[in-house]
């Protein structure tokens, strides 16, 4: 392994590991530390990044950081929460604001048109440039001795630089794709470190395999095969360098597979030259884990302990021994980021492969995880290089838990009716006609408004979101246009109005478009949970778009798509579905698809053919949709939810006879 570094240190952020690895993919070798990691550390390191972080930086309960690190002649970059951090340990002010969330455009003029000092990590980028904003503090008063080098129209301090220190900090994030010079302000910055280049894929291959055989010693491993690019990967690497008679695959039928998938699995794996792989079908035990449950945590937790169950029955009918085997799973960095895996991190999910006893595993050096420090795109250039066929490298994600987090349950009443109650006037309050009323005028007329927009609401289904650094579970707002497919909205449109509505209405974390309704139908919750027939409604329908996809090549061009059945419906036994088309590079950021219109009205027809399907609607939202500003704000959030539930009750009450 290569001496001189990038070091990164991890204040809690999802993107924490994406910073390290655009500086992988750029060529400079990277590695992640805590904040209060001791100096030495830093022996070979070159440069320091500061990255974001949930925590607000004028907290008691912040991550710990050793403060001496600003000591050393080592040129340090802050990203969102480490430019905060920068400011406040030089001495600067940074205070609650109403913060940024989303793309923004950073210029280096002020507001009076005069030029900004140069800065070193702008150089070879046009102005304005688009960046990722996600945040609610800001910098009010820059430290002693920096500069103000770039600015958005809503934060004044969005770049700040002391050249004779070499400090650099951003408020926005650099590592994400929605900032599409990141790339030169990271390779801006290894330059002003006087990093040279010293990492490529060859020796992320060769460190792999260096580890596998260190972390195998002389046992064999028996890893779950889901069929995704991950186990896949982790399949074909651990093959490669143990060899395949110390090697056995294990694909358990959940019974949350795709439709036909784990027959297509089979026969891709025996055409990639594979024969030291099982099928196991364990479908039955896998829906009676989930029987009735409705929480998604829970179940998450259900099927993460049941694979462990099925994994030792299977261990113990084949007649393998124990203390011979290690377990391997394809786990990548950000199921354990999510799972709150690191010491500053939150959790927003809890992985399959990270529950009680997966970990109790990890603890007793029992588990082998070859690709837990790789992202998907990583990954896939990992399994091009060894050889694997674009069937296998280019499948969509598809999680262990499959298809069941995607089965929405309920027992048919809403327990949270004056949350619903409030999301929903708030929704009907928000001015909505403003993003979509569209005018037109000729001379001599008053001029004709057409407003596009026919209804609004908030559907009476809780689901899992992501704000900023935070897992939140909450109603989506549902957004309706008459005769939708002769006047399509602009995504543009559509974009800003989620967004603005995700980060205003507090009990609303998610917004869909309504494609279809199933007409002079009367939508209600029902009661539905995650068994045989609610899954094969699922099936059908994703079997759907991916076929669509697949024909448009559009399969090719998102990343992933995710189709949701949602216990709201017409009818008892009935559901409606929404579609997820995600467009990332490393699952911690997402934008919903633009697809085009003409495939999407396709696709929904077909789906509205189906006789158990009551209403179609399209995802678009955005992952994170906003930044939750810390844990002050959430406490807030919290605060004023828990009050107007207690005011509520109280003149309901009131409104009672004694």
């Amino acid at each position: 392994m290569t001496n001189e570094k990038i070091a990164v240190l991890d204040f809690g952020s999802q993107y924490a590991h994406l910073i390290a690895k655009r500086f992988r993919l750029l060529g400079y070798y990277s590695e992640i530390a805590l904040p209060s990691v001791s100096l030495d550390f830093f022996d070979n390191a070159r440069g320091i990044v500061f990255s974001g972080g949930p925590s607000s930086v004028y907290e008691k309960n912040i991550p710990e950081f050793n403060s001496d690190i600003l000591n050393l002649d080592i040129p340090i970059l802050g990203l969102c929460y480490g430019h905060q951090l920068m400011t406040q340990e030089y001495g600067g002010t940074v205070e609650k604001t109403d913060g940024e969330f989303g793309i923004a455009y950073l210029d280096v003029k002020d507001t009076d048109g005069r030029e900004y000092p140069e800065n070193p990590l702008l150089r070879g980028i046009q102005f304005p440039m688009q960046v990722w904003m996600s945040h609610q503090d800001a910098v009010t008063s820059p430290a002693g001795g920096f500069e103000v080098t770039g600015s958005t129209k809503d934060c004044r301090f969005a770049a700040l630089q002391n050249s004779e220190k070499k400090r650099f900090s951003l408020q926005f994030h650099a590592e994400v794709k929605d900032t599409p010079d990141g790339d030169t302000i990271f390779r801006n910055f290894a330059g002003i470190c006087g990093m040279s280049k010293n990492w490529d894929q060859d020796e992320i291959l060769n460190t792999i395999q260096s580890q596998i055989l260190e972390d195998a010693g002389s046992r064999k491993v028996l890893l779950f095969l889901s069929g995704g690019v991950d186990s896949t990967v982790a399949f074909a690497l651990l093959n490669k360098t143990l060899g395949q008679d110390r090697v056995l695959g294990l694909h358990i039928d959940n019974g949350f597979m795709r439709k036909n998938e784990s027959a297509v699995i089979a026969e891709r794996y025996k055409n990639a030259g594979f024969t030291n792989f099982i099928v196991e079908d364990a479908s039955d035990r896998f829906l009676k884990a989930v029987y009735h449950e409705t929480d998604p945590q829970k179940k998450r937790k259900a099927i993460g302990e049941t694979f462990i169950t099925v994994r030792d029955e299977v261990v113990k009918k084949i007649g393998l021994r124990e203390d011979e085997w290690l377990l391997g799973q394809g786990t990548l960095y950000p199921d354990i980021i999510e799972s709150g895996g690191t010491k500053n991190s939150n959790i927003i999910k809890t992985h399959h492969n990270r529950v009680e006893g997966i970990q109790a595993l990890i603890e007793k050096g029992l588990i082998i995880e070859p690709l837990k420090d790789l992202y998907k795109d990583e990954v896939r250039i990992i399994g091009k290089k060894i050889g694997l066929p674009d069937e296998l490298v280019y499948r969509h994600p598809f999680p262990g838990p499959g298809l069941s987090i995607n089965v929405l349950c309920s027992t048919g009443k809403d327990s949270d009716e004056a949350e619903l109650v409030e999301a929903g006037r708030q929704i009907s309050a928000f001015p909505l006609s403003h993003y979509f009323t569209e005018c037109e005028s000729t001379p001599g007329t008053a001029g004709e408004c057409r407003p596009g927009l026919s209804g609004a609401g908030v559907l009476p289904v809780k689901s899992v979101g992501v704000q900023g650094d935070f897992r939140t579970y909450r109603y989506p707002a549902a957004l309706s246009f008459s005769r939708i497919f002769n006047a399509f909205p602009s995504w543009v449109q559509l974009e800003k109005a989620s967004s603005d509505i995700t980060n205003k209405i507090m009990d609303v974390n998610r917004t869909v478009l309504e494609l279809w309704k199933r007409q002079d139908s009367v939508m209600s919750l029902r009661e539905g949970y995650c068994d045989k027939n609610r899954l094969d409604q699922t099936r059908e329908a994703d079997a759907i778009v991916l076929e669509e996809l697949k024909k448009s090549d559009w399969y090719r061009k998102i990343f992933q798509h995710l189709t949701i059945n949602l216990p709201y419906a017409a009818n008892p036994g009935h559901c409606s579905i929404v579609l997820r088309p995600v467009v990332s590079e490393d699952v911690m950021t997402a934008r919903f698809a633009h697809i085009d219109t003409d495939i999407l009205e396709k696709i929904t027809e077909r789906i509205s053919l189906l006789p158990f399907v009551d209403a179609v609607y399209y995802d678009i939202t955005n992952k994170p949709p906003r930044h939750s500003g810390g844990s002050r704000i959430r406490f807030e959030q919290k605060w004023r939810k828990s009050l107007r539930i207690i005011i509520m009750k109280l003149s309901q009450r009131i409104s009672q006879p004694e």
